[in-house]
């Protein structure tokens, strides 16, 4: 096929609010060894997409500057020494930035096809929340079958993902939520509770519905004063799992619990993990994700669509946090 030179993508200048973001014209990046370039169909809109879009989370120095984590699309190149993809594979893929274009690049071992029995659109909300799941809920979380774990932010696309996933797991699951529209979203995808932080003390309810034992596993992307009160709700030999900060990262901390109940505090990010990292990660969700997905289980719930030149909107809803689940990017009609 004949390949364009120039394509549309989102720019964000040198950052501000969500009124920043405009689609321009520029070239289709460059195809590089060991990747492909996908037609894209659909991105999905993440908080870190926020984030670098506000000047709070630079990109790596190797990443393309561009906005656009996630896609779902069609293989129409492949670079020097990729062979485990034809050009025409409908595919997903967690990218490294330029996401939010008609065209990405994705490493080769970030590629996942697309689950059978599932649309382009729910493809494309898979990659970031999976990879992100997989890697901290399961892996770094070690969350086992009878654990049960705690889930701040329920109704976030990383949320929703995380109570199937634990579920899937055998795990019992609560979550915190905001309200009680959040609150019955959450229950309908699996968690055996949800707790509406505005109304209900968490620490305490937690430990009512645990009868007081605590939970195995929390997962916080809150920060702040969450994690006090997360270091107490933890059971013996307990992990707390950060995977962001939406309150502040420095915070003065009462540490005893941690040597008394034998706890473990970690947490990860994806974007700088190095591509061979990944694959690994993608090989998991293919060997462990997909199975599930293609029986038409712990699928992802898509809240709201923008096209391409509504990305403004979309990140105004992002940072509203009035969603439940994805929102997603149309690029191409298809």
């Amino acid at each position: 096929m004949t390949m364009p030179s120039t394509m549309r993508y989102v720019d964000h200048g040198t950052g501000g609010g969500p009124e920043v973001l405009q689609v321009k014209t520029g070239p289709v990046p460059e195809l590089g060894a060991g990747e492909v370039l996908i037609e894209v169909a659909v991105a999905g809109v993440n908080r870190p997409d926020v984030l670098q879009r506000s000047g709070r989370y630079p990109p790596p120095a190797d990443a393309s500057p561009h906005l656009g984590l996630e896609v779902s699309g069609r293989i129409v190149a492949l670079g020097q020494g990729v062979t485990e993809w034809l050009i025409g594979d409908e595919v997903c893929a967690l990218t490294n930035g330029g996401g939010y274009a008609e065209y990405a690049i994705a490493p080769s071992g970030q590629v996942l096809p697309v689950p059978k029995g599932l649309t382009l659109l729910q493809a494309a909300a898979l990659p970031e929340t999976y990879f992100t799941v997989w890697a901290n809920v399961v892996e770094r979380g070690r969350l086992a079958k009878g654990e049960s774990i705690l889930i701040h932010g329920g109704s976030s696309g990383i949320g929703i993902t995380a109570i199937q996933v634990a579920k899937a797991q055998g795990a019992k699951v609560f979550c915190t939520v905001g309200s009680a529209e959040k609150a019955a979203a959450c229950v309908e995808v699996g968690a055996d509770a949800a707790i509406d932080y505005r109304r209900q003390d968490f620490v305490a309810e937690t430990m009512r519905l645990t009868g007081n034992r605590g939970v195995d596993v929390v997962l916080d992307m809150v920060g702040g004063p969450y994690i006090e009160k997360n270091l107490k709700i933890l059971a013996i030999e307990g992990r707390l799992v950060q995977i962001a900060f939406l309150q502040p990262s420095r915070v003065e901390v009462d540490w005893l619990p941690l040597m008394v109940k034998r706890l473990t505090y970690t947490g990860s990010t994806l974007r700088p993990r190095p591509p061979a990292e990944k694959a690994r990660l993608a090989q998991q969700l293919r060997t462990h994700l997909w199975p599930l997905l293609e029986r038409g289980e712990a699928l992802p719930r898509i809240y709201r669509t923008f096209p391409l030149e509504q990305a403004a909107q979309a990140h105004a809803l992002m940072e509203s946090s009035e969603h439940i689940g994805k929102i997603m990017l149309l690029v191409r009609a298809r």
